[in-house]
């Protein structure tokens, strides 16, 4: 019978032991992956078969597209306090999100429409009563136009804060086709929150803070909200025809602008024209 020297056999049970270790780790692994497989494999099967007008794509979309815009509880705090100050008034949103329902309840007694270019928000919410309304809009121009727009408008003579009625402009920027209300009121606050425009592609807020801007000069003094100011398109545009000089108050994402009638006026804004570099 052969004996091994206890120095021999000490590495080559050592070597065992490892081996019999690196296997038990391979199968937990193996199992590992076979019981989360089935999982994965049946989400990416959803994704790929289920129709991109499915409901439930439709719905999981738009979940996330609302969370993603909600306001901060001190920008609603902001905006309801001014709505408070000015109750009952009217008030015009371009965007419809579920807390700006509560400014319709706020503004009792006065008149709120809302403006959306989103169905599927629209069905999902019913307020067409005393005195809230709200109408489906188109907005066509994605956000990637905003630089060319905003030459335009520059340059455009019918983009002048003095012209004709707005479903008349010819201006590339004037929204005309809006709800006959929309033009024959006299509005209190214009709150600019939509369409969403956040990416290129998606319709972009350039023809809503102009239109904003051309609606309160119809009135007397109006106050014009532009909420993600943050973003290059909101803050380009809200320069130029909102103006630095009729910014009047900030909080969070919104800028507060209040705009007081200048018919006679051929100009947005009394200082220069903000340089923009493309």
């Amino acid at each position: 019978m052969m004996k091994f020297p206890g120095k021999k056999l000490l590495p080559l049970l050592v070597f065992i032991l490892a081996c019999l270790s690196i296997l038990r780790l391979v199968k937990i692994a193996i199992n590992t992956s076979h019981s989360s497989s089935p999982a994965a494999a049946f989400s990416s099967s959803v994704e790929q078969k289920v129709p991109s007008n499915a409901a439930g794509v439709h719905i999981g979309s738009h979940k996330t597209s609302l969370n993603a815009t909600l306001l901060a509880p001190k920008e609603f705090m902001f905006l309801s306090d001014l709505i408070r100050r000015k109750a009952p008034c009217n008030l015009l949103i371009f965007g419809l999100q579920p807390q700006y329902l509560n400014l319709s309840s706020i503004n009792a007694g006065g008149i709120t429409i809302f403006l959306e270019d989103d169905p599927y928000k629209i069905s999902e919410i019913n307020a067409d009563s005393n005195g809230t309304h709200i109408y489906e809009v188109e907005y066509k121009v994605p956000a990637q136009k905003a630089y060319e727009l905003l030459k335009h408008a520059r340059e455009s003579p019918a983009c002048a804060p003095a012209t004709s009625l707005l479903q008349q402009s010819t201006c590339k920027l004037a929204l005309r086709s809006l709800p006959k209300q929309v033009y024959q009121l006299k509005w209190d606050v214009v709150v600019v929150d939509g369409p969403i425009g956040d990416a290129p592609e998606a319709p972009g807020r350039m023809s809503t803070i102009y239109t904003a801007s051309m609606l309160a000069r119809a009135g007397t003094t109006t106050h014009v909200l532009v909420h993600d100011i943050h973003r290059t398109i909101e803050k380009w545009f809200s320069w130029e025809f909102l103006c630095e000089e009729n910014l009047v108050s900030s909080k969070g994402k919104f800028w507060n602008f209040s705009i007081s009638n200048h018919s006679n006026s051929t100009r947005f804004c009394s200082s220069d024209t903000v340089r923009i570099v493309n």
